[in-house]
């Protein structure tokens, strides 16, 4: 580098140079730009170009004159001195030839560009290392300013330095690299002593930093701009005695005030809490201990002595409101430092002062909620700790602590493996949990300090932060040691389990064939009993008085015994969960009537008054008919039983809420005590009524109760002593059903003696091996003059019978010997003579299943014994209008 240096300094010798004036032109106004730098480059630049001339002029002129050579001496030292500057780092100084072709590259001109000399050196121009489309534009605009075709190439760069005319002009520099850089480039025609132009020198600096600089100037203008008049800030600059002069919109915005509210008018210690200002006032003066006045000085004293001043503050708004806002504070001064105004730019604080407000209150609760989940975890019964994704213990529980006789710290840091009797399968469950992202039952045994060792269940899930940043696994263990040895025990006593299993559903079964054949061992004599009492009631000529009332006696008596019966294999069934219920929408209106007509003779031999409800709009239920009337007939049972001659039964309806109806059952008796209430639903309480004369075994309301529930509803009571007691029953409410067709109504009130049915007879063969049962039934049929009965004491003859006198009607018992009826009705079913004939099953097997039983099978009805004779007629006219429908009449002959 020092080689070239000599070179170039040689060369400009010899030739004669001389440095054009202009060139001292550029360098004054980079120094003008105020960099340290450009300055060096200035001053450099003036005496490199005088002491350049002068000594090339005494070379030349006094060359053999000692004392020229002598007083050359200190231009020589500012020679080197100008080798050093054109040589700096910091320039780019490029000379050419009068062609353009690089002759000098200086040090500058390698560290900008990233070329060496010998890169460069005769081999290029400075046109190749710059943005070839402003060479382009800088010719074009040559041209039409000198009107001149010029070259776009270096002749558009050196154009007007060869014609003397000082050229300074902004130019991209490419580097070696590619990479681009703004630079200020400043060209001197460089001239032998004739003034010939021999090469040029083209000094540049890069303007990276200027342009930077520009831009920034720029966008903080634009941004003061902005800012001062944003609708954001509020912008108040007032004179040097604080009366407002600017008011800005944001400021407007803020307070309320329009600019001409308060410019010229007010200081902006007026628009603020007077008692704030006054208590800034004391603060500032014990701070500088200085006497301050409480008003606008206040506001502004440490901006007046050049103090930062930020301060927060209420300002009130023009309709009184108030806000809390910050306040910068600027002094305003002129050129010669004397202040002329102060600058106030506020903002509203008030979102600041919630944030603050509920940020306290979320780390309030945030410390409530860490002080809450440490006592969380340390309350659980369970072993709880936290690891890190290595498996390193990052927090237990004291139950931790326990478990493995170990402190906290010394468990915090630890490897969680460290603390069972496998360490494997504890380390292999932790890479489980941050596998599938969780455990469950992940038993291990835990080695306590002293040896101790517990089996534990493990339940472990991985846990994460606000970010979703895996944190480590969490897991609780709990100690199942004695769940391990229960479970020990449980398998060895299973097999005695599943025999008392077995036993029980043995004795279950039993329990369930006892009931039916209780019931149908019961009912068979009562049948009998009750049938034939019947018979002599209506008997004609009609009994005595005294058998009159001696068939009440029996009737009372057999009615009261089946009704015990019933209840005692109703709640047997209930509690075996036998019991089915089939829902179905029915008119509450018709059930009432029903249940009024058939608990109407007791009211009225009790001189109880029964009111039923009058409905102005139909009420509908979702229930079963059969078991809702049940309800309803006990629930008004008891209350005429338990009533005062002379008192009332009243039942109301009523709809409660959108999806229930609620019906009511008051009477007028004497009331239930708190203590007979809560054993109101026991089986067999009587609540002390054992003495009483008023029949009854305790196990009717328990029925009712269970009943309810089974229809997805509710039952309870109400009651005071002396006044009365009011049960009430619930059940989903219904929409009104479908209106059936007339072949879809009840069969008993569509049949009607047809035309000559006086004079016809029809046949009923009854299958029957009871001959107290065959002879209820045939005094029943002989009192029907249009029926002629034939019987057969089994099955098989009832067949035989069957197909030979194609009977109109058939009444089939269910327990006969040999072949039962179930049997029976299969055979004459599937038997084309026969398949037609109506079959009724009269049996007293009358547990609810059996009855299901016998309807699925195909018997047309299905009639329990004890006979009640209504209901038995009744039965025999649907079975008989339904074989006339069928064409049977072919088998009717005249009755005798």
């Amino acid at each position: 580098m020092q080689k070239r240096t000599t070179r170039s300094i040689d060369w400009l010798s010899l030739a004669g140079l001389t440095v054009s004036t202009a060139a001292l032109v550029p360098f004054g106004l980079i120094a003008a730009l105020g960099s340290p730098g450009a300055r060096i480059l200035a001053g450099g630049a003036v005496m490199f170009a005088i002491v350049a001339a002068l000594f090339a002029f005494k070379l030349k002129r006094h060359a053999d004159s000692s004392r020229a050579l002598d007083s050359a001496l200190p231009l020589l030292k500012a020679g080197a001195l100008q080798n050093a500057i054109f040589n700096s780092a910091n320039f780019s100084s490029i000379a050419t030839d009068a062609q353009g072709v690089i002759q000098i590259f200086n040090v500058g001109a390698e560290r900008m560009l990233g070329y060496s000399a010998a890169d460069v050196v005769d081999r290029i121009t400075p046109a190749d290392i710059s943005d070839p489309q402003e060479v382009i534009a800088r010719a074009r605009t040559l041209t039409a300013e000198l009107d001149t075709p010029i070259s776009p190439g270096f002749e558009a760069l050196v154009f007007k330095a060869s014609r003397g005319i000082e050229d300074i002009y902004e130019l991209t520099y490419i580097r070696k690299d590619g990479s681009r850089f703004p630079a200020v480039v400043s060209v001197t025609a460089l001239r032998d002593a004739a003034g010939t132009i021999i090469g040029y020198l083209l000094i540049g600096t890069d303007n990276t930093a200027r342009k930077q600089a520009e831009d920034a100037l720029v966008r903080a203008g634009a941004l003061q701009m902005a800012i001062f008049n944003s609708a954001n800030f509020s912008s108040i600059a007032t004179d040097a005695q604080g009366v407002i002069q600017i008011f800005n919109v944001g400021a407007e915005r803020m307070l309320g005030y329009a600019a001409a509210d308060v410019v010229n008018k007010i200081t902006p210690a007026d628009i603020s809490d007077p008692d704030e200002v006054i208590e800034r006032a004391g603060s500032l003066s014990l701070e500088f201990d200085a006497a301050i006045s409480p008003g606008f000085e206040a506001l502004v004293f440490k901006a007046s002595r050049e103090i930062e001043d930020i301060y927060e503050l209420t300002y009130i708004r023009k309709d009184g409101s108030r806000f809390p806002a910050i306040v910068s504070v600027t002094a305003l001064r002129d050129v010669q430092d004397g202040i002329i105004g102060y600058l106030l730019i506020g903002t509203d604080n008030t979102a600041r002062k919630q944030v603050e407000e509920e940020q306290e209150l979320l780390d309030q609760s945030l410390r409530d909620q860490q002080f809450y989940t440490r006592s969380l975890i340390e309350s659980n019964i369970d072993a709880l700790m936290t690891t890190d994704p290595r498996g390193i213990i990052s927090d237990v529980n004291h139950q931790m602590e326990s478990l493995t006789g170990c402190t906290r710290d010394e468990l915090i840091g630890a490897p969680f493996k460290n603390y069972f009797t496998d360490p494997k399968r504890a380390e292999a469950g932790i890479k489980r949990v941050l596998r599938e992202g969780k455990v469950t039952n992940y038993e291990l045994t835990v080695l306590a300090r002293d040896g101790k060792e517990t089996v534990v269940s493990y339940n472990a899930t991985t846990f994460y932060d606000r970010g979703r940043n895996l944190k480590g696994v969490f897991a609780a263990a709990r100690d199942v040691t004695d769940r391990k040895q229960f479970e020990h025990k449980l398998q060895e006593n299973n097999i005695e389990l599943e025999s008392a299993k077995g036993a029980a559903e043995k004795a279950n079964l039993a329990k369930s064939d006892f009931l039916s054949s209780m019931s149908h061992e019961l009912r068979t004599p009562l049948n009998g009993v009750l049938g034939f009492a019947q018979l002599m009631e209506s008997a004609t000529p009609p009994p005595s008085p005294s058998q009159q009332r001696s068939i009440q006696q029996i009737l009372k008596g057999g009615w009261y015994l089946l009704r015990l019966i019933n209840e005692i294999l109703d709640l047997a069934m209930i509690e075996s969960g036998k019991v089915t219920v089939s829902a179905e929408p029915m008119c509450m209106a018709e059930v009432l009537l029903d249940c009024g007509v058939l608990i109407g003779p007791q009211a009225a031999s009790r001189s109880v008054e029964l009111r039923l409800p009058d409905f102005d709009q139909p009420c509908y239920i979702h229930a079963d008919l059969t078991r809702v009337k049940q309800v309803m007939i006990n629930l008004l049972s008891n209350a005429i039983k338990y009533n005062r001659p002379g008192g009332s039964v009243t039942v109301r309806c009523e709809r409660h809420g959108d999806q229930r109806v609620r019906l009511y059952v008051k009477d007028t008796g004497i009331g239930l005590s708190e203590e007979q209430i809560a054993q109101l639903f026991q089986p067999f309480n009587r609540l002390g009524q054992e003495q009483s004369t008023e029949e009854g075994t305790g196990i009717g309301l328990v029925v009712t109760k269970q009943l309810v529930e089974l229809m997805a509803g509710q039952i309870g009571v109400e009651s005071a002593l002396g006044v009365g007691t009011e049960f009430w029953v619930e059940f989903p409410a219904s929409q009104r059903p479908q209106l059936a067709g007339i072949d879809d109504m009840p069969a008993v009130s569509r049949v009607k003696p047809g035309p000559g049915s006086a004079h016809v007879q029809r046949t009923v063969l009854y299958v029957e091996d009871n001959p107290a049962n065959l002879a209820l039934v045939e005094e029943l049929i002989a009192r029907r003059g249009d029926l002629k009965l034939l019987s057969a004491i089994d099955a098989h003859l009832g067949i035989v019978l069957a197909r030979a006198c194609q009977p109109d009607l058939i009444l089939m018992d269910i327990n006969l010997p040999g072949l039962s009826g179930h049997g029976a009705l299969k055979i004459l079913q599937k038997d084309p003579a026969t398949a037609h004939i109506p079959i009724i099953a009269l049996s007293a097997n009358a547990v609810p299943r059996d009855i299901e039983r016998g309807i699925e099978a195909g018997f047309f009805r299905y009639l329990t014994k004890p006979i009640q004779i209504v209901e038995f007629m009744d039965a025999l006219d649907v079975a008989l209008h339904f074989a006339e429908e069928q064409g049977l009449g072919e088998n009717l002959e005249p009755a005798h």
